[in-house]
């Protein structure tokens, strides 16, 4: 929908978008029963401070009252929508070893919208195996079958000496977004958005907060 407030939500920050992904968690998780819920409130749960969160939640539009709080369905409902999850995305996962397993027995993906609906390798001995009700394809099939499954989002675990030529594929295919959890720094064409999960970067950055006494480092807006 056009207007200043699709105008707005354009104009959110990657590090606005992962506060309303924290603020969403919470919202969902209280019980609302058509209740409302301060900002005071979603600020203490996430750590960060109520003007904070009412800036964020006014890039959205008109929600809430000064002095009575959010309607929680109503606030659901924007954040669904801004962060774009008001929808059924449609993904594949390519690299179906032990991390894609784990990940494929995630019911949170579903909840929020998110349907894996093929499954890719190159090892031969996994071609044809059943996960769930997925049958694993060959890296090979992905130009053709990432359109007649309608997939917009792929999922990465490959290794990283491979992840760049996969990830080629994936966007001459017509796949929109890559999240990549192989140990490797894409390179995508313009429109393809990626988000990367290194996990030892992780470590490294919570060894470095522990080293340091738990310091606080602030995200940039």
């Amino acid at each position: 929908m056009e207007g200043p407030s699709a105008d707005r939500e354009s104009r959110l920050s990657r590090a606005a978008a992962h506060r309303l992904s924290l603020y969403l968690r919470c919202v969902s998780n209280w019980p609302a029963n058509g209740g409302k819920v301060s900002s005071g409130r979603i600020a203490a749960a996430v750590g960060v401070t109520d003007a904070q969160v009412r800036r964020d939640l006014a890039a959205l539009g008109h929600l809430g009252q000064r002095g009575i709080g959010y309607e929680a369905r109503e606030l659901t409902a924007a954040i669904r929508s801004a962060l774009g999850i008001n929808r059924t995305w449609r993904a594949v996962l390519v690299g179906v070893g032990n991390l894609a397993r784990a990940l494929l027995r995630y019911q949170g993906f579903r909840a929020q919208g998110f349907t894996i609906v093929g499954l890719f390798d190159s090892d031969p001995s996994k071609l044809g195996q059943l996960v769930g009700d997925l049958k694993i394809e060959p890296v090979s099939a992905l130009a053709e079958r990432v359109s007649v499954l309608g997939a917009e989002l792929a999922v990465l675990t490959v290794p990283g000496d491979v992840a760049q030529s996969v990830a080629d594929v994936l966007t001459a295919a017509g796949i929109r977004g890559i999240l990549n959890f192989a140990p490797a720094v894409l390179r995508l064409p313009p429109g393809v958005q990626l988000v990367t999960v290194d996990l030892s970067i992780q470590l490294e950055q919570l060894a470095f907060l522990v080293q340091n006494g738990g310091s606080r480092i602030t995200d940039d807006d």
